[in-house]
């Protein structure tokens, strides 16, 4: 049997409860509760929406436009925060 997306998801979630300290999950989870909060949810770009155009940077460091991608079908942007 397949997993739904929702399914692969909630078993991610819930394997990083065991990689995650206890102090460091509370965090995230106060961090999280704050920005709901702060009703930024309702300022959210919703899926399906269309973006601005932009150029960026890939990760050679040559400019890729949106544009130039939609032109070549559908775009999936994802927006990875990485560590530093």
């Amino acid at each position: 049997m397949r997993m739904t997306l929702k399914e692969k998801l909630d078993a991610i979630k819930a394997a990083s409860k065991t990689r995650i300290p206890p102090e460091d999950q509370a965090v995230i989870e106060r961090s999280t509760q704050r920005l709901r909060e702060s009703g930024i949810m309702d300022r959210v770009v919703k899926a399906g929406c269309r973006a601005p155009d932009f150029t960026l940077p890939d990760a050679a460091g040559r400019a890729v436009a949106l544009a130039d991608l939609l032109a070549r079908g559908p775009v999936v942007l994802s927006f990875f925060r990485g560590r530093w």
